[in-house]
Formats: structure tokens, sequence, C-alpha cells
């Protein structure tokens, strides 16, 4: 290993042990490393430029106002009450609601962290109140969150597209089975935990008529992914115009149609989606550096070539990759990862023939789950901080939900037409 690429390990371990912001530990490893290889540090700068000119990335702060529109007004709180009637009459029924929930707005947020916070807040204390514990409950949020970048549309394929040069509409049709499945396990979960815990039915079965006021009600947040993702894939528009289509909806809907909205939320809304979107935009821009050192040290060649030559076994190099995704899954920010680790996925997934739309998936999925995984998941955080329930306790309840969720994993990475078969479907 040459200085640089210690610098980049070393440097990069280091400072996030001792807590340092994830955007700053990589421009500072990054600045080191051009001073380690004599490159003009006004390399930083270029390539910062460089990875935020790109055209597809105006979908990111479109698709965080839309999302952050229809949360405020109200088409969250209508799908909710469409799962409910829907699911109610199970045992452990209002944590399959919670999960059906979670799948239905993430068809609208494109986001893990939102879909935890979103759902989260409104159904941890209706579980509760229910019969399930407070941290199972939380646990469970944190758990559902990554079904928010599986279903389309999804702000990580959106960067994984751009980067990797692979079509988003492909990508969007690719995560769709994964993201459903991920939705039965959970289901699955919540089935089986009531009957150990004994939970009652507290619910009767929906009348048709209760489920047909549900769905009218729920009318226009149905609406919302058949506009957004129907315009995609009939070619209407591209995936950035389908942000600002989705904008304009949920103004329309949330002012005109429901009426929650009002010009003073608008301006909190504007507010919290800039801030998200310029933490976003620093991450990439910075991880452009990185990833530009990357590459010019042909340090993504080098790996790759050393995890083939320790083995030629193709199941266990997707297993050693699956535990290194995981793994940084745990410790680094989505969106660094998918732009710092780019050139070494890509290359070791060319020398195994894996299909960049198939090996999109596979990244996303594993990062989902590292996203609710401690010790520094962001949904475990987030479902930390709306539930009030302790670290420890919530962490304790997930272990069946993330060994569940590394099942969906295996199943993704061994079995590409999970993957592949909407894509080649309806776009080959």
């Amino acid at each position: 290993m040459t200085g640089a690429d210690w610098i980049l390990l070393v440097g990069s371990v280091g400072l996030l042990i001792l807590g340092v912001p994830y955007a700053i530990t990589i421009g500072l490893v990054s600045i080191a490393a051009l001073f380690a290889i004599g490159v003009d540090p006004v390399v930083t700068v270029q390539q910062m430029v460089a990875g935020l000119n790109v055209y597809a990335l105006l979908a990111l702060p479109c698709f965080i106002i839309a999302g952050d529109l229809m949360h405020t007004g109200g088409l969250s709180d209508r799908l909710v009450k469409l799962a409910m009637v829907v699911a109610r009459r199970f045992r452990g029924g209002i944590g399959m609601v919670a999960v059906l929930s979670a799948t239905m707005f993430g068809a609208i947020s494109g986001s893990a962290p939102a879909t935890t916070a979103a759902i989260g807040r409104q159904m941890i204390p209706e579980m509760e109140a229910r019969g399930y514990s407070r941290s199972f409950a939380a646990a469970l949020a944190a758990a559902y969150g990554p079904i928010g970048i599986l279903i389309p549309p999804s702000i990580p394929m959106v960067i994984w597209g751009v980067i990797s040069n692979t079509s988003v509409p492909r990508m969007f049709f690719a995560g769709i089975i994964p993201g459903l499945l991920m939705t039965v396990s959970l289901l699955i979960v919540c089935n089986l935990h009531a009957r150990v815990t004994r939970l009652p039915r507290v619910e009767e079965r929906a009348t048709l008529r209760e489920f047909a006021a549900a769905a009218w009600e729920a009318k226009w947040a149905l609406l919302a992914p058949v506009i957004i993702l129907g315009g995609i894939y009939g070619g209407v528009f591209t995936p950035t115009e389908a942000g600002v289509v989705g904008i304009a909806y949920g103004l329309l809907v949330g002012l005109l149609l429901h009426g929650e909205l009002d010009w003073r939320s608008l301006y909190g809304i504007i507010q919290r989606s800039m801030a998200t979107s310029a933490n976003i935009a620093f991450v990439i821009a910075l991880a452009s550096v990185f990833g530009w050192i990357v590459a010019y040290e042909q340090l993504a060649e080098r790996v790759a070539s050393a995890i083939t030559g320790l083995t030629d076994n193709r199941i266990v190099i997707l297993l050693l990759m699956n535990l290194f995704l995981l793994a940084i899954g745990m410790l680094m920010d989505t969106i660094a990862i998918m732009i710092v680790f780019a050139g070494f996925l890509i290359q070791l997934g060319q020398q195994l023939g894996l299909d960049p739309v198939h090996l999109g998936i596979m990244l996303i999925v594993n990062l989902g789950v590292g996203l609710a995984t401690p010790p520094f998941g962001y949904t475990l955080f987030t479902a930390v901080a709306i539930s009030d329930v302790p670290f420890g306790k919530v962490a304790r309840a997930l272990t069946w939900l993330i060994l569940v969720e590394l099942g969906v994993v295996a199943l993704v990475t061994y079995l590409p037409p999970l993957s592949l078969f909407l894509p080649g479907l309806f776009m080959d």
C-alpha cells in the first residue's frame, strides 16, 4: 500500500472514531492524500464542482421537497388510515399497519430516515397502546425505514444511476420486488412476534364500505406514485422533471385539495429541505474528491484484484462484498459510500459479470440494512430520537428484524432475476 492509501484508510477510520462528521473526514483525508501523492490541491475544488455539475442530481432537492410537502400536506396520515383498514384484523395487525404505511410512504419520500420519522411518530404510540412494547415498536420503525430507499422513487437509486452511468428508470423498476420482499419479511415478523407475545386480536375485519371509504380518502396519496412513476416509465418526463412534478402535485394537494398546508408551513418545509439538500450536496462534493484519488491511485483495481486473487468462487466473493457493504453501512453515510466505493464496486462487478442494475440494488439493500444496524445506523438513531427509548433496548429488539432483512439481502444477491425481471419486462 502507498502512503496515500494509508492516509485514506487510517485517517478515515481514526477521524470517524473521534466523531468527526463524515463529510469533514472525507475532505480532510482527501487533501492530505493529495499532498502525499504530489498533486496540486486545486484538484479538490475542481472535483467538488465536477461532482455536483450533473443534471440528474437536480432530482435530489426536488424529491426531498416533494416528500416533505406530501407528508405535511396530510398524505401520510391518509395512507396510515388505509393500511389500518387493510391489516387491522390480523394478530399484531397494528405492526403490519406500520410496515404497510412505510411501504406506501416510501413511494413518496425516497428516503429511509424520512420514512422512519414520518411513520414512526404516528405508529409507535399506536403500537404501544395495542400491546406492543415501545422498544419493539421503535425497532420496527428503524427496520422499515430502509424500505423508503428500495421502493421507487429513491434518492440512492438516482445517485447510483449518475455515478455508474446506469438508467435511473431501470433502477426504479429493479427496486420494486426487493422492496416488496422487505415488506413481506417484516409483516411476517410482526405476526410471529404477536403470536409469541400473545397479543390479542383487538380489531374486527373491515367491511367493504370501510375499505372503500379509506381508499377514497387516500386517493390523492395513492395517485402520487402513479403520476410520478408512470410519467417516468411512460417517457413523459425524466426523473429530474418528475421531482418538479412531485412538488407541484404536493402543493396542489396540500394547499387546495386537503387544505392542510399554509404559506407559513411552506417556509418551514423549504427551510428543512434546503438544509437536507445542502448536507447531501456537501457530502457528494467531498466524496467526489475522495473517489478521484481512489481512481488516480488505482486503488479500486488493486483491491478488486486482491479479492479475486484470494478466491475465484463467485459465491464467496459476493459474500465478502456483502459483509464489506454491511460493515461500512453501519459506519458511514449512504451517499458517501456509494460515491467513494463506486470504482471498487464497479470494477469487482465487472470481473464477476454482474449487471450494473443488479449490483446497484444489491448495494442499496445492503446499505439499507446498515442504516438500521448498530452502532451508527441513521434510521436506528432516528427511531431512538422519536421514541425516547434507550439505544440499548432498541438495538436488542432489532435482532430478529435485522436477521430477517439479511435474508432478503441474500436473496437479492444470489437471485439476480429479483432485480432484473421487471426492468427486462418493461424496458427491453
